[in-house]
């Protein structure tokens, strides 16, 4: 038994050894990533505007600040603002009066009927033509949330297949939109859908539009549009 328990120390203390290395030599593995968990945090303030100082951009009452473009229906119902093909069934938009360059975007859109529709940004308009770049707001399976360049090279992002299910056709759905300098960050319903990053982009400034596609029998509904403009001076996340 004394050479059984002599035999069971001299492994213990062996083991201990062993363990007593590895703390030393070893490297650091603690997961301090903390710049990834900053950023998901700024998302959140992004999406809920808690740090942002939002000026709503739709009074809920007319089409004031805005500009109609082409013939299509924009009018005011129930504070809600709708978007309705017309007659001639072409491309529709409404801009805003003033241009924004740097900005977080949050708006809120519920698709009725064919949905397809969109928001521009950094945009010229003229007529129902409009040189720039559209988040795209369209009916399942179609890329809601991804960036199309109007007249130009066409879709520069779409999200992922795995993301369409964030978008809620026939219900309420929430989009983000962040443009700062290059860079452009969008968000559906809490679900980061692309970030891109461009040079083109980045040169550019000229209006927020909402669009209604042609082919008519379109109807979409907006409410809670709000934006916070980014100062220079302001310490972007």
């Amino acid at each position: 038994m004394k050479n059984n328990f002599s035999i069971n120390l001299l492994i213990f203390l062996l083991i201990l050894s062993s363990c007593t290395s590895l703390l030393l030599f070893s490297p650091q593995t603690d997961n301090h990533y903390y710049p990834n968990k900053e950023i998901k945090n700024d998302n959140k303030s992004v999406i809920d505007g808690s740090k942002l100082d939002y000026k709503d951009l739709f009074n809920g009452t007319d089409l004031s600040g805005w500009i109609v473009y082409g013939t299509e229906k924009w009018y005011v119902e129930d504070g809600i603002l709708v978007c309705e093909s017309g007659p001639d069934a072409q491309y529709g938009y409404l801009g805003t009066e003033k241009y924004y360059k740097n900005f977080v975007l949050n708006l809120e859109f519920k698709q009725e009927a064919n949905g397809n529709s969109g928001v521009f940004f950094r945009s010229i308009v003229e007529g129902n033509k409009v040189s720039g770049w559209q988040v795209e707001v369209a009916p399942p399976g179609f890329f809601t949330g991804g960036v199309y360049e109007s007249y130009g090279r066409g879709w520069l992002i779409k999200p992922s297949d795995s993301k369409d299910s964030s978008l809620k056709m026939g219900e309420w759905n929430k989009l983000t939109i962040k443009v700062y300098n290059d860079s452009v960050t969008t968000f559906l319903n809490g679900k980061q859908m692309i970030t891109y990053s461009d040079k083109k982009i980045g040169n550019a400034n000229g209006r927020i539009a909402l669009q209604i596609h042609d082919g008519g029998g379109i109807k979409v509904k907006w409410k809670n549009i709000k934006i916070h403009e980014f100062k220079k001076s302001e310490k972007i996340f």
